[in-house]
């Protein structure tokens, strides 16, 4: 495996990128905020009722999110392993875990979409107001699931800022920025699950997370936009690391 193997796949890697920022923005960010209405779990309901097709297409936004996932996971272990093969695979698997939480927590919006459907059978015995309740506290499970994977996505993240480091290909800048994006989910998830009253640390964590968001776009332009032609020294200066790494 050699630099030529970063080039080829650095396009790729960086249009992959893309498709997870727009298809997550979709199914994360936008869908929710057009049905769910807050402190009202029979509002919600309602407007699910209502819009059972436009839910589904987010679902499919998370599907196409996490296809990407697997595929970038793939991708970025192949660009970083002269730098480090088993820090890269560790990051791969990080990754990966990211995505494989993902995919459980939609099984929470599936069960969603069916409490949504007044004619189905399941739980035709419950009350609207019963049914509306269940399932806020099925998308109250599936909020819980963004802060299991944001560990793992915090671990990749700074595993992948060593190793924009040690290939030297990229600007330091954006190591670094990644490095603070991987601390910023880190802090986010322990805010969530151990110090949810600790003044100050909500700010903190949504400053590190914009950072984060700005040097995962940034490295995802970067690869697309001057992927084939990134120079970096030769792997071979870190070939004794990587059989340590």
């Amino acid at each position: 495996m050699t630099r030529s193997s970063f080039t080829s796949h650095a396009r790729p890697t960086g249009a992959l990128y893309l498709v997870i920022a727009v298809s997550g923005f979709f199914s994360i960010l936008y869908v929710p905020s057009q049905l769910v209405v807050p402190g009202d779990p029979l509002a919600t309901a309602q407007a699910l009722a209502e819009r059972r097709a436009f839910f589904a297409w987010g679902v499919l936004g998370d599907v196409v999110m996490m296809t990407a996932e697997l595929l970038v996971s793939v991708m970025l272990f192949q660009m970083f392993r002269p730098w480090g093969e088993t820090m890269a695979l560790a990051a791969m698997v990080a990754r990966l875990m990211m995505a494989s939480v993902m995919a459980a927590m939609l099984l929470m919006h599936a069960a969603v979409l069916g409490l949504s459907d007044p004619v189905a059978d399941a739980l035709s015995s419950f009350s609207a107001l019963q049914r509306a309740e269940l399932a806020q506290l099925l998308r109250e499970a599936h909020g819980a699931g963004v802060w299991v994977w944001q560990v793992f996505f915090a671990l990749h993240l700074l595993l992948l800022a060593r190793l924009v480091a040690r290939a030297a290909v990229m600007p330091r800048g954006l190591g670094v920025a990644l490095a603070l994006g991987g601390a910023g989910y880190a802090l986010d998830s322990l805010r969530a699950f151990a110090l949810p009253d600790m003044p100050g640390l909500p700010q903190i964590g949504i400053a590190l997370l914009a950072v984060a968001t700005l040097a995962e776009i940034g490295f995802a332009l970067l690869l697309v936009v001057k992927g084939p032609g990134l120079k970096g020294p030769s792997p071979a200066p870190f070939k004794a690391q990587t059989a340590r790494a």
